[in-house]
């Protein structure tokens, strides 16, 4: 099936994308505004099986805002009656904020009728998603979220203010995706998000921050907890990525912790690998691995998907380190040395084969 998304380089954009990708299905992005081109439009929609509107405006003036989101809803309604092949399907990345009174809450209403009433025209069917408050890894400090502020600034060992302590309904954008692309029914955005105060978000990243910080993986036992912590780690990738772990030596051998967990699941497995042999070359959307080389030499590799830019750390036993993949970067570990590379693995999760969370993508 073919996906056709808009908003493809957006925070809900990517992620939907990645959520595609590991059904294995193909996306095709679709530029609106001043960057529309009917023709590139109408060719695109022509061979796709969904269409998925994530594109909006939420900065700006009033005027801007407003009429920004009509504006991407016209484009699409223009490009849906032009098509010869229509969608199956349309899905509106829509707002629990749509209609509240807003310059952005009547955009994005206004839009979704638009959006209806183009559909019913070309016999697609039409799914309206109301999404909350989304979170998620990546998202940019001081624009998607009060999330990623709070997980910027932690990384950072900056404090957290709250200046509005408000409740927040919050899903994070992984589910949002899989509601955008059937994995979920529409309602399931409201029905699966989760209400915090703002202040009890910042303590949360807070108490996450200051566990990690010795190494430790705080408890992620509930999927909300998970989420919020894999969020905080994706603010980590760079220097702060490697955890040292503590080796004592003396005449009776070496000995250092592998990993401690607060809650939660987790299973360890063990592996050698022959010089010049890579391991891996894959990614996970949940799950948290770690890589703890015991003895010899290597190099981890990771990228972030549909990026090119690849981070690498170089480590070896003697100097042993704990390095916790990101989630949705893909990764692998080379033996650089002339011995047998042994390596350690933890995951935060018992492998479930009906559900192994785990996706083929080189480096």
């Amino acid at each position: 099936m073919k996906i056709v998304l808009t908003g493809s380089n957006g925070f809900l954009g990517w992620h939907t994308r990645v959520l595609a990708h590991s059904l294995g299905k193909e996306t095709e992005a679709l530029a609106l505004g001043g960057k529309f081109d009917d023709a590139a439009a109408v060719a695109a929609v022509e061979q796709a099986e969904l269409l998925v509107h994530v594109a909006g405006v939420n900065r700006g003036d009033d005027e801007a805002v407003r009429s920004g989101n009509i504006r991407f809803a016209e484009q699409l309604a223009e490009t849906l009656g032009a098509a010869g092949s229509k969608p199956a399907t349309v899905v509106y990345a829509n707002s629990i904020q749509a209609g509240n009174g807003t310059a952005y809450g009547s955009g994005k209403e206004e839009a979704g009728r638009i959006l209806k009433a183009a559909a019913e025209r070309a016999g697609s069917r039409f799914v309206d998603v109301k999404l909350p408050n989304l979170f998620g890894e990546h998202g940019t400090p001081f624009y998607n979220s009060v999330v990623a502020t709070f997980c910027r600034l932690a990384a950072e060992g900056k404090p957290l203010q709250v200046q509005d302590d408000k409740d927040l309904l919050l899903l994070h954008v992984q589910t949002a995706a899989e509601v955008l692309l059937g994995v979920h029914e529409p309602e399931d955005a409201l029905r699966l998000a989760t209400s915090r105060r703002v202040s009890e978000v910042a303590n949360l990243i807070e108490s996450m921050a200051a566990t990690y910080s010795k190494g430790t993986i705080p408890d992620i036992s509930q999927a909300f907890d998970r989420d919020m912590f894999n969020t905080y780690r994706s603010f980590l990738v760079g220097d702060r990525l490697p955890i040292p772990l503590d080796r004592k030596e003396d005449e009776r051998g070496a000995f250092f912790e592998v990993v401690r967990s607060s809650g939660g699941e987790g299973q360890s497995s063990f592996s050698t690998t022959m010089p010049g042999i890579t391991r891996g070359q894959h990614y996970h959307r949940r799950k948290i691995e770690r890589f703890t080389v015991l003895s010899g030499t290597a190099e981890i590799a990771m990228r972030r998907l549909f990026s090119e830019e690849v981070v690498t750390y170089r480590v070896d036993g003697e100097n042993p380190v704990a390095i916790d993949m990101p989630t949705m970067w893909s990764h692998n570990i080379t033996n650089t040395g002339t011995d047998n590379l042994y390596t350690m693995f933890w995951i935060s999760e018992l492998f479930d084969p009906a559900s192994p969370d785990t996706f083929p993508e080189e480096v």
